[in-house]
């Protein structure tokens, strides 16, 4: 049985893997998911439902449109096949329950904010502002955090965001974080507390540092611009500390502050 639900879990994760595709093709461009079935970008014919199986259909057309032969990005498949991934590890690690629906819920909305941001420097309100409300709810959910604690991580999260955006605006005389950023450090915030949203924005900057340095080396269209956008840090770090911010904060607190651990 327990096969069975991994083999559901997986396939499940590949389905909302191409569902949040179409998301995050049509959110920033206003195009309503429902309006209309998927079409091709280039020629805009509409696809068959053979075309649109999750990573099988990339495979068998040799990732290219059915119709007019153009090449399909490999970020489709693979945004199927991580989130997929993090459907399963979840299952693994928690089991069926409230903490793997969530866990699932905001790795989905990681991914999303990920590569829209990439795309578009933007993080849709339409995500994090619904994201605050259902992260206080769920701690109405026995066994997570409290409600203190929930409103608490929204404050240290949108808060701490907002005073470092005022700090960088105030140094670098123009706006130096905007506003999605904030909004999504206070979604993240109500969901995983103060503790791991403070360890979420360490380790976004630890990995945006690197980053960026590496892309002003190797990247000069990126070097003139100076357009590098925060969200994927910050969603690659608070996936971090979904998956293992607790055995983070726990080596952080015996190893190098000397506080045991119970």
């Amino acid at each position: 049985m327990e096969a069975i639900w991994f083999v559901w879990t997986g396939l499940l994760g590949l389905v909302i893997g191409s569902f949040l595709n179409v998301v995050i093709y049509r959110l920033p461009r206003k195009i309503m998911w429902a309006q209309k079935r998927s079409v091709c970008p280039k020629c805009d014919k509409q696809l068959k439902w053979y075309h649109n199986i999750p990573v099988l259909s990339f495979a068998f057309l040799g990732g290219k449109c059915g119709y007019c032969g153009t090449r399909i990005s490999w970020r489709y498949p693979l945004v199927e096949m991580l989130n997929a991934g993090c459907y399963l590890y979840f299952l693994y690690s928690y089991g069926l329950g409230w903490e793997f629906g969530v866990a699932a819920a905001l790795s989905s909305a990681l991914l999303v904010v990920f590569f829209i941001d990439y795309d578009h420097q933007i993080i849709p309100d339409s995500i994090t502002l619904p994201g605050m409300v259902l992260g206080l709810a769920y701690a109405f959910v026995p066994g997570g955090l409290t409600i203190l604690e929930s409103f608490i991580g929204l404050l240290v999260g949108g808060g701490s965001l907002y005073l470092v955006a005022i700090l960088g605006d105030f140094l670098f005389k123009k706006e130096s974080m905007g506003g999605g950023d904030i909004k999504l450090a206070g979604m993240l915030g109500a969901f995983i507390g103060w503790k791991k949203i403070l360890l979420v924005f360490i380790s976004s900057a630890a990995i945006g540092l690197v980053v960026s340095i590496a892309i002003m080396m190797f990247s000069a269209k990126l070097r003139e611009s100076r357009m590098i956008p925060f969200g994927p840090f910050i969603a690659i770090a608070a996936l971090i500390a979904i998956i293992a911010g607790d055995q983070i904060i726990d080596f952080y607190l015996v190893q190098v502050v000397g506080i045991p651990v119970h």
